[in-house]
């Protein structure tokens, strides 16, 4: 009887651990009014040293300094062409700034300005790869 009921509740946990990963994603997965998929920051450390935030498949690293403000797109460690790509950042610090992201490179936009820059800045990404609906990611600067 005892193995009958072990037996019970490891297939119960189970069939709660296997529904928990798609309740997850479809919570991370969300649209602005214009129609733009909006994800969550993730926490692990860029390949250039920046902030990441995903975006489907689709992960975008910001790599932030005082003159330009740099991000990277890839999907599955593999680089992603930015060309003909376009992209709009919004900086939501002590003070708010608006910047245009341009193709600069094989997986590469950036916008160049004089940005201020402080632990805790916020930056929302609008970004639209050639050919895809606009991705929207938001970023804490560390």
């Amino acid at each position: 009887m005892l193995a009958l009921k072990w037996l019970s509740i490891s297939a119960f946990a189970v069939a709660v651990t296997a529904g928990a990963p798609a309740a997850l994603a479809a919570d991370d997965h969300k649209q602005d009014k214009k129609g733009a998929h909006k994800h969550d920051e993730k926490t692990h450390a860029g390949h250039h040293g920046g902030v990441v935030a995903m975006a489907g498949h689709t992960e975008y690293e910001l790599v932030a300094k005082p003159d330009v403000l740099t991000i990277y797109v890839s999907e599955e460690e593999k680089p992603v062409s930015t060309k003909g790509a376009s992209g709009t950042l919004t900086l939501l610090g002590k003070d708010k700034a608006s910047a245009t992201l341009v193709p600069a490179g094989d997986n590469r936009l950036e916008a160049k300005g004089a940005f201020k820059l402080a632990p805790g800045t916020r930056v929302v990404a609008t970004i639209t790869l050639q050919g895809h609906k606009p991705d929207q990611v938001r970023f804490t600067l560390k």
